[in-house]
């Protein structure tokens, strides 16, 4: 096998990693985390904490974050044609669930979910999630995706909230707890873009007193939003990677934030992501020459190795699954090879993986 075809086989990206070393729970403190600084020009590797992380992005760096906000995206209900419990996941972004008819008091609206269990679920199948809510299945999809209605009366953001489970990942084998409604989150999320069924974990580690650091260097804060779905956390199933498809996520960069990016760049400072959801707006928005376009709608891009940046030049990340696509994304930056031994040094020096595990700057 040659390297290039390595990079394209799944099996190329297989890692054990240990089960005490996938993280359950949040460090304490956010920005105690640990932080892995890997040199991809020189292959050096430094350990630090992140609180220490503005003293390794370079001066004047243009620092650009994914402001969506995680809501309780899990629901736990019941068919009312059989009673039979199952657990709906909401992957439509809460802000663009919109109306679309109303009967007396209810009213209803497009969304997409994954379902479990997904067997014995039919096409018009009704889900009940208290007398508020409602879902009505309209199409199967493969592994458990759904379309179908929502079907609502009131505020359907407050049933949500009152009703919903923080989306915590399946690796994470406990209930979600009080805590993750805070922990889950990173300390900079909006609530007029509490629009992600997963956190954009890498910003977990900022806390308010963080960002002191980045301002004393000069480092520049910038916001986009991409709101995490089925995209991000949909495992890769083809060996050769190439054949993965995709799903879309709803992406917003505003138009100051796309000028603070190109101001960066003609001025010769490097544009750094704040984790590979940011990345993946950075890249949907930005042209060939690297300039940062607003935008605003749905993106399907897809990232693996082979793909040439054209706008971010250091990245912040956490440590992946190694059949996911963040996995590839990170690849394509660092490279397979140079990746995978940072990720066997991690594995050695003890690193948390995961969501709530540490952080890895890639410069």
């Amino acid at each position: 096998m040659t390297d290039q075809s390595r990079d394209f086989d799944l099996r190329s990206y297989h890692l054990e990693i240990p089960r005490s070393q996938i993280a359950q729970y949040p460090s304490e403190a956010r920005e105690n985390s640990r932080l892995m600084v890997l040199h991809r020009k020189s292959g050096k590797i430094t350990h630090s904490r992140f609180h220490r992380i503005a003293d390794f992005l370079p001066r004047d760096t243009c620092l650009v974050a994914n402001n969506s906000k995680v809501f309780p995206a899990r629901l736990r209900g019941e068919k009312i044609r059989t009673g039979g419990k199952v657990e709906l996941l909401l992957t439509t972004p809460l802000p663009l669930v919109q109306a679309e008819e109303s009967a007396g008091d209810w009213l209803q609206a497009s969304a997409t979910a994954i379902l479990r269990p997904s067997k014995r679920v039919r096409s018009g199948e009704r889900i009940s999630f208290g007398p508020d809510l409602e879902f009505r299945v309209r199409r199967l999809q493969e592994y458990g995706q759904v379309e179908g209605l929502l079907i609502w009366r009131g505020s359907l953001d407050q049933i949500v909230d009152r009703i919903g489970k923080m989306p915590l990942p399946p690796y994470i084998k406990r209930c979600d707890e009080a805590m993750d409604r805070e922990r889950y989150q990173t300390v900079y999320a909006r609530e007029e873009k509490k629009g992600s069924a997963a956190s954009p974990t890498a910003g977990l580690h900022f806390s308010r007193e963080a960002f002191a650091g980045l301002r004393q260097k000069g480092i520049t804060w910038t916001e986009i939003s991409l709101h995490v779905g089925y995209a991000t956390f949909s495992p890769l199933r083809e060996r050769d990677i190439r054949r993965h498809r995709m799903h879309a996520e709803y992406v917003e960069v505003p138009r100051d934030s796309a000028d603070a990016i190109n101001s960066a760049r003609s001025e010769g400072r490097p544009v750094a992501a704040l984790g590979t959801t940011s990345t993946r707006a950075l890249e949907t928005a930005a042209s060939g020459d690297g300039t940062v376009h607003p935008r605003q709608g749905w993106s399907d891009i897809y990232i693996y190795p082979g793909y040439s940046f054209k706008c971010v030049d250091h990245m912040i990340t956490n440590f992946h699954l190694p059949d996911s696509t963040l996995i590839l994304m990170v690849s394509a930056f660092a490279g397979r090879e140079q990746l995978l031994r940072a990720y066997k040094n991690a594995i050695e020096n003890g690193y948390r993986f995961f969501s709530y595990g540490d952080a890895m700057l890639i410069l």
